[in-house]
């Protein structure tokens, strides 16, 4: 039995914190080697204001944010680095096809962001979740957890580049984290597999006892998981993952998705996580990514679970849209909002998922909420990086990628 006070600083370290602005540290040789003559695939279809936007974004990101070393850069959270950041940036960098960058991005993160055991060698091929400057003035690992959406969006990224750039080398690695996220955050209880936040110490302390991220639940990557490694049953994940998005959802009164649930599998019921837990079951920054990921889901692999997810559970926020011309940034359980602003990153979310169901809407959230913050290669402004990322991704959305990518 894990003890409460070890499992709540785990699942605190976990939801992040802000550190003072600090200088970027100095940088590592890249220990991955590009192919010296890779054939290419097509990259995805660009054309017009999309590829002009997308561009600028990701050259105006890539000098921000990404330093030569390939370490990405929190510039809201003390200049620290996250597995999330150097995910996020393989996964734009194999989109709009810039090797380099994707080459210096997985090279800075394998070479900094080793989890080690007691004896200080390497536990296995997952990526601590938190780099930066600690208390004692030194920058290096903060916290050796793991978030296992950084993980999961980091192979995605390494399928893909392996598919674009016809390098194996990129499956090779995809292949030694793929045994190590099913080792240490797939859980198994009551006869079914569930895909974990992070380690299984901090989300599975009891074993029909889960603790969920909804955001993290990405069934269009575990179907790419399956083709390459046919040992482990992600396929599983698929079915669970609707399972949850689904039950988890009518915590809400108004059928969002939550930033956190709780699940006891030996009934199958969710509960809310309130005060003082640490993590909470309201509609937030993490619950936004829920729409973007089960758009992925429907437009990539035609899951019609997706479909009927985005037309059960988008409608409250689209009726927000047409009568206050906003949606809150957090909403609560009672579907209250919890504060007075919105959320660029949110808005970037909701048009992926209504590009699926609602085609008129989506454009004119991209014409309204979008398009209108974009300044100069940046949303919002040109420290926000979570809005940076969140804004690119949906946009690229609708875009058609080549079907190399989805298939073996």
């Amino acid at each position: 039995m894990v003890s409460p006070l070890l499992t709540g600083c785990i699942l605190l370290l976990l939801t992040g914190c802000v550190l003072d602005d600090q200088p970027s540290a100095p940088p590592v040789s890249p220990p991955v080697a590009a192919s010296p003559t890779p054939t290419p695939t097509p990259a995805p279809e660009l054309v017009g204001d999309d590829l002009a936007l997308l561009q600028e974004s990701w050259q105006a990101y890539r000098a921000r944010f990404v330093q030569d070393d390939g370490r990405v850069i929190d510039r809201e959270a003390g200049d620290r680095t996250t597995s999330e950041g150097q995910a996020y940036a393989m996964l734009r960098a194999v989109m709009i096809n810039d090797r380099d960058t994707f080459d210096r991005t997985l090279a800075w993160a394998e070479a900094n962001l080793q989890r080690r055991d007691a004896n200080g060698r390497r536990s296995d091929s997952l990526w601590c979740w938190k780099w930066g400057k600690n208390d004692g003035g030194n920058w290096g690992v903060i916290d050796g957890n793991f978030a296992s959406d950084a993980d999961l969006d980091a192979i995605t990224a390494l399928i893909f580049a392996a598919r674009q750039w016809n390098d194996p080398q990129y499956l090779e690695v995809a292949r030694t984290k793929l045994a190590d996220l099913w080792e240490l955050s797939v859980a198994q209880s009551n006869g079914k597999n569930y895909f974990l936040p992070g380690p299984k110490i901090a989300f599975q302390p009891q074993p029909t006892e889960l603790k969920l991220n909804p955001s993290y639940l990405a069934p269009y990557a575990f179907r790419l998981f399956a083709q390459i490694d046919p040992d482990r049953d992600w396929l599983s994940l698929v079915d669970s993952s609707y399972e949850i998005l689904n039950e988890s959802a009518r915590l809400s009164a108004i059928g969002l998705p939550s930033d956190w649930v709780a699940l006891d599998t030996t009934v199958g019921s969710y509960q809310p996580l309130t005060p003082p837990s640490p993590i909470r079951s309201i509609y937030g920054f993490d619950a936004y990514r829920v729409w973007w990921r089960v758009a992925l889901d429907s437009a990539w692999f035609d899951e019609p679970r997706a479909k009927a997810f985005l037309q059960q559970h988008l409608p409250p926020l689209k009726s927000m849209l047409q009568q206050q011309q906003k949606v809150p940034a957090q909403i609560d359980l009672q579907g209250q909002p919890m504060v007075n602003y919105d959320s660029t990153s949110q808005y970037a979310m909701l048009y992926a998922a209504f590009v699926e169901i609602d085609p008129q809407l989506a454009e004119q959230i991209r014409q309204d909420k979008l398009l209108s913050t974009y300044r100069d290669g940046f949303w919002d402004n040109d420290a926000a990086y979570y809005s940076q990322n969140l804004s690119w991704f949906g946009l690229f959305f609708p875009i058609d990628i080549p079907t190399s990518w989805l298939q073996p």
